[in-house]
């Protein structure tokens, strides 16, 4: 008898009212438009996907970060721009360069050299050990990103991509065990999944405390500048242990070592509505039949 063939590591995210489901090789989108219909993109996935050696474990995080950045900016635009009255408020052009940039200048800033920083003010403050810095700087970039995603979600437009976010996992959840793709059957399912992008962001921040620890004395402006260059280490490290853990997920070690992550999407995931659940269904749907239709 032949072995069962493994499911897709289907994945996705939650946008402005709607939801992104990601294949093995195409996406797909679906939003609420604000006259209550359901529009939908769907496209393929980039040519990395059939090079064997950006397949390399480690290697292959990087591709598959950066192509989902760059998927998951298109879709963000998509479901603003879905949400716009007239042209003039669509995001597109200049402001959506500035918008990406100044994005992604906070987050570096925020999330990577101000933890450093005030970590080395600390130190000369009082005068602490190396270890002790770096588990400082650690316990700061930690409570920074906890607090971060607790506050958005209190904002009530992004409450609600929170609920589309649990949507999202609830579905995939309902797929990976067999179940009917129905509001019904779905709510069943948790809202927490342990290949969720918020894992990967806890992970980042909880192997940054082991990989600083293990580095020697810096000077400020050294320390500041190795916390960029390392960005794309952790950020490999990262994706291998969720995809490793993921893989077991059904082991009594393997979910202790998911706990963390999977507790902290109880932060950023809402019970969907019914709404939401069928925009989640119908982009993971147009996905599945795009696959389909690539098939050899």
């Amino acid at each position: 008898m032949s072995a069962t063939k493994p499911l897709p590591n289907y994945g996705g995210q939650a946008v402005i009212e709607g939801v992104l489901m990601r294949g093995t090789r195409t996406y797909s989108i679906a939003v609420r438009a604000p006259d209550g219909t359901i529009l939908i993109e769907s496209q393929d996935l980039g040519s990395i996907h059939r090079v064997r050696w950006l397949r390399v474990p480690f290697l292959r995080g990087l591709f598959v970060l950066w192509e989902s950045l760059v998927i998951g900016v298109r879709a963000l635009t998509f479901s603003a721009n879905a949400q716009a009255e007239d042209e003039s408020e669509r995001l597109e052009g200049t402001a959506l360069t500035l918008t990406l940039v100044g994005s992604i200048a906070i987050a570096l800033f925020g999330f990577l050299l101000l933890p450093a920083g005030v970590a080395a003010f600390l130190q000369r403050a009082l005068d602490t050990t190396d270890l002790a810095t770096n588990l400082m700087e650690g316990v700061i970039r930690l409570g920074l990103l906890i607090g971060y995603v607790w506050s958005i979600g209190r904002v009530s437009d992004i409450d609600r991509v929170y609920g589309y976010h649990g949507a999202e996992h609830m579905t995939i959840h309902a797929f990976e065990a067999g179940a009917s793709l129905t509001p019904e059957s779905i709510r069943a399912f948790p809202r927490e999944h342990p290949r969720c992008g918020t894992a990967f962001l806890l992970t980042v921040v909880l192997l940054s405390i082991l990989l600083f620890s293990l580095i020697g004395p810096l000077s400020f402006w050294v320390r500041l500048a190795s916390r960029i260059a390392f960005t794309p280490v952790l950020a490999s490290m990262a994706y291998e242990y969720i995809r490793f853990t993921a893989r077991f997920a059904d082991r009594g070690w393997a979910k202790l070592l998911m706990w963390p992550n999977l507790a902290l999407q109880r932060l950023t995931t809402r019970t969907p509505s019914r709404e939401m659940i069928e925009v989640a269904v119908a982009s993971f749907e147009a996905m599945r039949r795009r696959e389909a239709e690539g098939s050899p």
